[in-house]
C-alpha cells in the first residue's frame, strides 16, 4: 500500500515546540539522536504502520521492520520511497545518509548499507521521530 505525498508541510519553529515533546523536536527539527535500546519502538513488534510524528505521512510498514540489534527500530525498505528523502549528513567526523520525511523535513535516522534482503539496506530511524499506528 502506498501512498503518496503531494504536499510540502512547514510550520515555525513555534509551531513545532508546541506541536512535539522536547525529546521530539530535538530529534526532529535538531537532527538529534536519543539513545539505544531506550525509545519506545525498538522492541516493538505489533503489526500496523509507523508514521512521522511531524506530519502523520505513512513512512514505513510493520512488515519491513526488522531486529538489527542496534536498538533502534530499522527497516528495510519505506513504504514509497518518494515518503523518505535521502542526503549527504557530514556531521561528527564522518559521511553517512540522513533520512528525512519528504513531506515535513524530519530527521528521522539515518540508513546505512548493511540490511537484509531484498534490498541491503537498513533505515536506522528514531522512535522519537515516529508515531505508529497499529491494525487493530
Amino acid at each position: 500500500m502506498s501512498e503518496k505525498l503531494t504536499e510540502k508541510v512547514v510550520k515555525s519553529e513555534a509551531e513545532w515546540r508546541e506541536q512535539l515533546t522536547p525529546e521530539q523536536y530535538h530529534v526532529a527539527r535538531e537532527a538529534g539522536t536519543e539513545r539505544a535500546f531506550t525509545g519506545k519502538y525498538w522492541n516493538n513488534h505489533e503489526g500496523g504502520m509507523y508514521h512521522c510524528v511531524g506530519c502523520g505521512a505513512p513512512l514505513f510498514e510493520s512488515e519491513t521492520k526488522f531486529d538489527s540489534g542496534t536498538g533502534w527500530p530499522s527497516f528495510y525498505a519505506p513504504v514509497d520511497p518518494q515518503n523518505v528523502s535521502e542526503h549527504t549528513d557530514r556531521t561528527y567526523g564522518m559521511t553517512r545518509t540522513e533520512a528525512r520525511c519528504a513531506r515535513c523535513d524530519a530527521h528521522l535516522g539515518h540508513v546505512f548499507p548493511d540490511g537484509p534482503k531484498p534490498t541491503g539496506v537498513r533505515y536506522c530511524m528514531n522512535s522519537a521521530s515516529l508515531d505508529f499506528k497499529s491494525k487493530k
